[in-house]
């Protein structure tokens, strides 16, 4: 464990101390190094946990988060790169801190075997976040969505922490192998329900729940590109990833929590997806459609089974990847173009015909072409869902065809079409960006062929 938390703390003073011409390289090829030695992680063992020490453990659930979330950071940087340029020296060196403070509790928050180190680095990563929206973001309204991000997760952690304290009372332990021998609540009185549903809600607002999604697609539209990569790929996972986690230790749900959230859910990524068909806003766009595919996922965890769980966890990594590739082809289209409309931008394929290869690519894995593992993921969960009650198909198919549909229409309207007669010329695509998509879709290839490194 403490092999990569301490190189990732150390790229603290490395983004310090770099010289101004090293700055990139070095901060790159560290973040690189780390996220190659934490492949090591995804080799399936037979034990529960592996590199156990007092307060941090790796399972099956955690390794493949942790490994995204190691693997996404030198992307980030790369992904920067342009939109810090011309900058001071000063602001890019804080800016490289700032990606760099949020690594170590996003990883203690995916590795930790005891609840409240769990809490503590949960909310810790809220403030590197914020101030990257408000310092980094774009639009004048990045304050406003700031505060949107700050006040839901502040409301809806509170009753986590209380929970996660009433839990303390009872049982004595937080250690999630102890919680797991002790099944801490009787299933029928009121007091289990309503911590059930406390410990819930931040993993619900986090993940996002529709009906408390309104500040992702805000937060998403005013992020600097890393902000967004950041969003998409890895806080909405430490949601699904609780969900998970806290659903196994709380015993089967009871039936009340488990209609009113499952419906929501599904109900949810029928409606985004309908949002996603009327948006002219790219950014927008991509950051509905994560709403949608994250329903599914909070829908999965719920039920319970080890099939929707795997199913769950599939979704995570693939949706990860492919929304935060999205985000950065977005990314280079507003870089070129100064706009995130999309019939102000479209049309672009005969001006970049390579770029137009990864806009296919990144859409046809974000519908769910096969083979790919956002496939495998999917039907693993309409499976499940089917079997836990036959009429979620009609919900579940109906998400299907609109994810397709609103793919299609994304890849079209930016591909397609008469170019707009504002665009006179146009800067070539370069290898930092071809580098940078082919860094999201190896591993989304790679993972076709042995998906149980993920499930």
């Amino acid at each position: 464990m403490l092999k990569i938390i301490l190189p990732t703390i150390m790229l603290l003073p490395t983004a310090l101390l770099s010289p101004k011409k090293f700055l990139w390289t070095n901060a790159t090829t560290h973040s690189l190094l780390i996220a190659i030695l934490s492949l090591q992680w995804l080799t399936p063992t037979y034990y529960p946990h592996k590199n156990l020490t007092q307060w941090t453990g790796i399972d099956q659930i955690s390794s493949p988060l942790l490994v995204l979330s190691c693997w996404l950071l030198p992307l980030m940087i790369m992904a920067s790169q342009h939109h810090i340029q011309y900058e001071p020296t000063t602001r890019k060196r804080i800016f490289i801190m700032t990606l760099a403070t949020i690594q170590p509790f996003i990883i203690l928050a995916f590795s930790t075997t005891e609840l409240t180190l769990f809490y503590i680095s949960f909310e810790a990563t809220l403030i590197p976040t914020l101030i990257l929206i408000t310092r980094w973001g774009s639009q004048s309204e990045r304050l406003s969505a700031g505060i949107y991000l700050l006040f839901y997760t502040l409301i809806s952690s509170l009753p986590l922490l209380t929970s996660i304290l009433y839990l303390h009372a009872q049982t004595g332990t937080l250690n999630l192998m102890m919680l797991d021998l002790v099944h801490p609540t009787s299933t029928n009185s009121w007091t289990s329900l309503l911590s059930n549903l406390a410990l819930l809600t931040a993993f619900m607002v986090k993940a996002p729940l529709y009906g408390l999604h309104l500040w992702l697609p805000k937060a998403h539209v005013e992020a600097p590109i890393a902000g967004s990569m950041l969003l998409a790929a890895l806080l909405l996972k430490l949601g699904g990833y609780g969900i998970m986690r806290i659903t196994l230790l709380t015993g089967p749900l009871p039936a009340l929590l488990h209609y009113p959230f499952l419906t929501l859910a599904l109900w949810g990524a029928l409606m985004t997806s309908s949002i996603c068909l009327r948006q002219t806003d790219l950014k927008s766009l991509i950051a509905y459609s994560s709403v949608s595919h994250m329903g599914l996922v909070i829908a999965a965890s719920t039920i319970q089974t080890n099939w929707s769980f795997s199913g769950a966890m599939i979704l995570m990594i693939s949706h990860g990847l492919t929304s935060s590739m999205l985000f950065c082809l977005a990314n280079t289209n507003y870089e070129r173009t100064h706009s995130r409309i999309l019939l102000l931008t479209r049309g672009l394929q005969p001006l970049l015909p390579l770029m137009a290869t990864w806009w296919l690519l990144a859409n046809l894995t974000n519908m769910a072409l096969p083979p790919t593992t956002n496939l495998m993921a999917e039907l693993t969960i309409m499976i499940t869902l089917f079997n836990w009650s036959p009429p979620t198909i009609i919900l579940t198919g109906t998400v299907t065809f609109l994810t397709a549909s609103y793919t299609l229409f994304m890849l079209l309207t930016t591909q397609r079409g008469t170019l707009p007669t504002h665009i006179m010329s146009i800067q070539n695509s370069n290898t930092r960006e071809h580098l940078l998509m082919t860094l999201h879709i190896i591993p989304l290839l790679l993972l076709i062929a042995k998906p149980e490194l993920i499930s």
